[in-house]
């Protein structure tokens, strides 16, 4: 996919960005010139040349823990003297019923999906209030526009993230800090989408049905791949998107809009 988008000399922080649509994004704005911060709790091996050659520095960071939140956007504000951009993308999912959950799997979606978006808000924003602004982009879901029978904990928490982007949103416009979200799904090649199909006893049989729940990835009989969500941050996080504050952006093929026509 070709790139855009300009972030010379822009200093990003980036969560989740081991994998998936993390990587994605990692990849395309140190592509278009910015000093990239990849937090992820874990760090793949396959990732290193690629990393390496985009000049990518590579930080552990657990989100759940706002030691580690505080001390990957330090990182960079130590190095550069500014935090530009911020991508929280790390998150889990949880496909179970309210009744089975335990308390340490609410807890670990909760703190994973909003915590760790509240943290990274808190700790760039004051940064950027320093430096007279910045771009914000939270990964939500398409499962935050509307409710979802088979995770409803997992909607729970992107629900609240879509609320946390319009509620800072609308606080942090005067300070010419810009927070947004994007809603995707199904994303393939993601780490939440892999091990879901590693799960089960028919991984054709899920992929295909991920697949027919959104229109037009029916129509094209493919997933949504991570280089589009990613395109779609890098606009929001981009001067293309100066009046752009407090939305929430679906890319999911048409999945949240409703039923579909019958015989889709």
């Amino acid at each position: 996919m070709r790139n855009q988008y300009q972030f010379e000399g822009q200093v990003a922080v980036i969560t989740g960005a081991g994998n998936g649509i993390g990587r994605a994004t990692a990849i395309m704005m140190a592509e278009a010139g910015a000093h990239v911060f990849a937090g992820d709790l874990h760090h793949l091996e396959e990732n290193r040349d690629t990393f390496t050659r985009l000049g990518i520095t590579e930080v552990a960071c657990d989100v759940r823990q706002e030691s580690q939140v505080q001390a990957l956007i330090e990182q960079a504000v130590n190095q550069y003297g500014r935090v530009d951009i911020l991508v929280n993308n790390a998150g889990i999912g949880l496909v179970k019923q309210i009744h089975q959950v335990t308390e340490a799997e609410w807890d670990a979606c909760i703190d994973t999906n909003l915590k760790g978006t509240f943290l990274g808000c808190k700790h760039a924003i004051k940064y950027m209030l320093a430096t007279g602004g910045g771009a914000i982009v939270n990964t939500a879901s398409n499962a935050g526009m509307l409710p979802r029978a088979h995770d409803p904990v997992y909607s729970i928490s992107k629900h609240a993230v879509v609320a946390l982007t319009e509620s800072l949103g609308l606080c942090h416009g005067k300070d010419n800090i810009r927070i947004n979200c994007v809603c995707p799904g199904p994303v393939g090649e993601t780490g939440m989408m892999n091990d879901d199909i590693a799960s089960t006893a028919d991984p054709e049989g899920l992929i295909q049905s991920m697949i027919r729940a959104s229109p037009i990835a029916a129509a094209n009989q493919r997933m949504i791949g991570p280089d589009e969500v990613a395109s779609a941050i890098c606009y929001l996080a981009s001067k293309d998107a100066l009046m752009v504050t407090g939305t929430a952006l679906r890319i999911d093929g048409g999945k949240s809009l409703g039923v579909p026509p019958q015989g889709a």
